[in-house]
């Protein structure tokens, strides 16, 4: 057949959607109270707390024996900032805290929860470790620096590195953010289930109104019958008969003299 046109051109209505979700509004309401429930049980009573504490350290490069600070220190220490960073949770600095400390955990185990950061134009770094235990948090970000510290006057050749921060004890808990996950379960709980009820509403395409027909059939819809106002009026008066003859049926009994 010539000029056939395979794709099926789907018009959709945003006033129709509104009124679809409309229409189902409890349901939608529904969805995201339970997922913003479900998020604080977890947030509140299953994912464990988690604690951040923060040191900080000053990398300095001297090139002579001098206590003066060059252009050529600080040029060359900014450039240098990512190498710290890479030191800091190297194989040689995690396991020299895990032997210290005496912790249970890997090289892999004890990168993961340290977390090193540099302020813009400073050679300065952050070293930040999160864990569940807030003391113990205090005591790995100080080891790591103690450690870090001789690694990197080691590799880098670096004559000193001052402490600028000891590390704090944390008075609360960084993660889990409980106020922010329910919000945000019960904001996706919204959305999942206004998505599902405007999805299941375009992939039907049964007919129901007369608009429906020219649409899908081609075909112009000369009248209508009301079917379903004429089976209600139908089933109406067939209960009211049926109640008329239950009527005609009941005779009372006579009061004995």
């Amino acid at each position: 057949m010539d000029n056939m046109n395979t794709n099926e051109e789907i018009e959709i209505d945003l006033r129709e959607l509104w009124r679809v979700v409309k229409r189902k509004i409890w349901l939608v309401a529904a969805s995201g109270f339970l997922l913003a429930l479900a998020a604080f049980l977890i947030s509140k009573f299953i994912l464990t707390p988690q604690y951040e504490s923060t040191t900080k350290i000053y990398v300095l490069n001297k090139q002579d024996n001098s206590t003066a600070i060059t252009y050529s220190d600080l040029q060359s220490g900014t450039q240098l900032t990512k190498d710290y960073m890479t030191l800091v949770t190297s194989r040689p600095v995690t396991e020299q805290v895990i032997k210290d400390l005496g912790l249970d955990m890997k090289h892999k185990d004890m990168a993961e929860i340290i977390k090193v950061s540099n302020p813009q134009d400073t050679r300065i770094l952050s070293i930040t470790v999160t864990y569940s235990d807030p003391f113990l948090a205090k005591k790995i970000a100080d080891a790591v620096r103690e450690a870090a510290a001789v690694h990197i006057k080691a590799v880098m050749n670096i004559e000193q590195v001052s402490i600028v921060e000891d590390a704090n004890i944390p008075d609360e808990a960084s993660s889990p953010n409980t106020m922010r996950n329910t919000l945000i379960g019960g904001v996706v709980g919204l959305f999942l289930a206004a998505g599902i009820v405007i999805l299941i509403h375009i992939l039907d395409d049964s007919i129901k109104t007369p608009d429906d027909i020219e649409r899908y059939l081609g075909l112009s819809v000369l009248s209508s019958i009301p079917i379903q106002g004429s089976l209600k009026a139908v089933k109406k008066k067939a209960k009211h008969k049926k109640s008329y003859k239950n009527k005609e049926n009941y005779s009372p009994s006579l009061n004995k003299l």
